[in-house]
């Protein structure tokens, strides 16, 4: 079972890995897939660093839990993610809530779920 969580752990990781990834290398198509888009030099500078950073972060201490089976790393991306989720509910209520609004939060919702099943199976402490 370990195992399967280190998986699913490392899997979330990658994936955030990747996203971040894609806002370095082609900051104006990610930034579409996100309904996003540049103002010019200093908004793809702004989406290239602080998307990157967001899931980057995120991504590498999710595989550094899922790594060394410990759950203190996953504070991090459960933190950004809990985060994230609750500015998007914020904004369902602030803003109206259209139909594109929920597959990124049933997204978040799964990774956080995901991330949580790894701090309830991953050791408090190294192992021995």
């Amino acid at each position: 079972m370990r195992t399967v969580v280190r998986v699913v752990v490392g899997l979330v990781g990658l994936f955030n890995i990747v996203l971040g990834l894609g806002f370095l290398l082609d900051p104006a198509q990610a930034g579409l897939r996100f309904f996003l888009t540049s103002l010019g030099t200093q908004g793809m500078a702004t989406m290239r660093a602080d998307f990157t950073a967001f899931f980057v972060t995120g991504g590498v201490f999710a595989l550094i839990a899922a790594w060394r089976e410990r759950r203190l790393p996953l504070l991090v991306p459960l933190s950004l993610l809990s985060i994230a989720i609750v500015g998007r509910a914020i904004s369902l209520v602030a803003d109206g809530a259209p139909a594109t609004a929920f597959p990124p939060m049933a997204a978040e919702a799964i990774m956080i779920a995901l991330l949580a099943w790894g701090w309830r199976t991953f050791d408090a402490e190294p192992r021995r």
